[in-house]
């Protein structure tokens, strides 16, 4: 039997701590992670994701689907062109992606990633 779960669940305790493999490379930007939906076999996560200016570099080991609600971020892969991104834009981040994410306006964003 299939269900439904609606995300922005406000009742979801955020994350307040840069997540693994996050690490600060300029400024000093801050994270919030809500994770509202966990599927049952624990191949997917669902939520959100609010950071403030400042410049991440991190590595992705998983494939990740982002709508960004607000801000502007721009993001560059190593060896990469710089791709910026603001409230509207829909895109992936493929599993192999290392890089950084340099937030010039504080982002948030709705997520979704395949963990297997």
């Amino acid at each position: 039997m299939s269900s439904i779960q609606k995300i922005i669940d406000k009742t979801v305790a955020p994350i307040e701590t840069d997540l693994d493999g996050w690490e600060k490379a300029a400024g000093n930007p801050t994270m919030k992670t809500w994770i509202e939906y966990t599927s049952p076999d624990e191949s997917m996560i669902t939520g959100c994701w609010e950071a403030t200016p400042g410049t991440y570099r991190t590595s992705y080991a998983a494939w990740e689907f982002v709508h960004m609600i607000s801000g502007e971020v721009i993001i560059t892969p190593d060896g990469g062109e710089p791709q910026t991104y603001s409230a509207g834009d829909a895109f992936m981040v493929e599993a192999d992606f290392v890089g950084t994410w340099e937030i010039t306006e504080t982002v948030f964003k709705h997520f979704a990633i395949k963990l297997k």
